[in-house]
């Protein structure tokens, strides 16, 4: 997987084409990403996270998506403001997505197959209160929810499938990040 992953055409937020290529042989950590969620705050903990580790080879990649009851509405440029304004967002953003269902971009397709189940999470309680809304997944492999993070090593494995109600700085994740930062 690790090549296939680098070579996903992709696009910044400014809208220019891309893949990972640029990020190959860093740690990664890709989130799917939206500006109008219960989860938005994780923003500021995505971002203290990356300015903690990117000198030493760590990037954070948010993929806006608005898959999740509409909670990114927005255009790039009104993306782009919001995180910026609101959470002073450096790392990466990529123009916005799917991450499930019919349309679901090629990068998060090769991330679910290869990484059908969260390796960290906090039990089934999220996933539980999300269908007393009506929110089920299709397949148990699908993203369950907006801030769901993909922790990728520098060879391109993914290392840990993070469930969207653990936050980047829960000490499993940043004990997981330290590991591969070391490897």
């Amino acid at each position: 997987m690790s090549e296939q992953l680098f070579s996903i055409p992709v696009k910044k937020i400014d809208g220019s084409e891309t893949t990972l290529q640029e990020f190959k042989g860093k740690t990664l950590l890709l989130v799917n990403v939206a500006s109008k969620c219960g989860l938005t705050p994780q923003y500021e903990g995505l971002e203290k996270i990356y300015e903690n580790y990117r000198e030493k080879g760590f990037e954070v990649l948010g993929f806006p998506a608005n898959n999740f009851l509409a909670q990114e509405p927005g255009t790039e440029e009104e993306i782009q403001e919001f995180c910026s304004t609101n959470y002073n967002v450096q790392f990466p953003l990529f123009s916005k997505i799917s991450v499930k269902g019919d349309d679901q971009h090629p990068l998060y397709k090769e991330l679910t197959v290869a990484r059908p189940a969260a390796d960290i999470a906090n039990g089934e309680e999220f996933e539980t209160k999300l269908q007393g809304f009506g929110q089920t997944r299709e397949n148990a492999s699908d993203i369950l929810w907006n801030f769901e993070k993909f922790l990728i090593a520098k060879d391109g494995s993914i290392a840990a499938r993070i469930a969207p109600d653990v936050t980047a700085e829960d000490e499993r994740v940043v004990a997981k990040i330290e590991d591969e930062l070391r490897r």
